[in-house]
């Protein structure tokens, strides 16, 4: 099964800076199922030499590993995958490097983003929000619940909601139809990790497929 086939899948995304083999498999264990590399402050090197913690953790717990924003160096980083921003490569441009059974994520922000990437073929999620505004994201405005709801009516291609969500604020973008959901600092900021995945993936309690694709 290719990764684009695995991803129907997938429920609670960790998005995370470089961190140690026993992080990530806490966390992996807790429920998360995708977990991706995000290094913006790391050189090529660098980011390569993080890969293999994030590729082995997720070959031992039957997850998905994807890069942040580096479809150039999916192939030496062993992803699954590469994220792409709104500025970042087109998925067009992203799917040429990263082949045809990798996973190509985009970022949305607005409803008129979200169909766009429903309607592309190189897309294979979307990330919804933020929800909720972010330090991750400074500067980007809370895109709100609305355009959770409007996700959760239009959108066919998987998608997970992002921004701001944690134990307290997730529970109402499941209200408004959120299936999957992409965390920070709701697990990496977190005592114990793996208690901190295994609450939030428990709050996603709709089975992914039931009513999203």
């Amino acid at each position: 099964m290719t990764p684009r086939e695995r991803l129907a899948d997938t429920r609670l995304y960790l998005v995370c800076d470089a961190r140690p083999r026993a992080f990530l498999d806490a966390a992996l264990r807790g429920g998360a199922d995708l977990i991706q590399l995000r290094g913006k402050t790391l050189g090529d090197d660098e980011l390569v030499a993080a890969a293999p913690a994030f590729r082995a953790a997720a070959d031992a717990h039957g997850a998905l590993f994807i890069l942040n924003d580096r479809p150039d160096l999916v192939e030496a980083c062993a992803a699954d995958g590469v994220h792409v921003g709104q500025d970042d490569e087109t998925p067009a441009e992203a799917r040429a490097a990263v082949g045809p059974d990798r996973i190509v994520g985009r970022s949305t922000h607005a409803p008129f983003q979200a169909d766009a990437a429903d309607a592309d073929p190189d897309v294979d999620y979307l990330a919804v929000g933020p929800v909720h505004a972010t330090p991750t994201k400074p500067g980007r405005p809370a895109a709100g619940l609305d355009y959770v709801g409007y996700a959760a009516r239009t959108v066919r291609t998987p998608w997970f909601a992002i921004g701001g969500l944690d134990v307290r604020t997730l529970p109402a973008a499941v209200e408004h139809g959120a299936r999957r959901a992409i965390v920070v600092r709701a697990i990496t900021e977190a005592p114990d990790p793996e208690v901190a995945a295994r609450e939030l993936s428990e709050l996603l309690e709709v089975r992914v497929g039931a009513t999203q694709p």
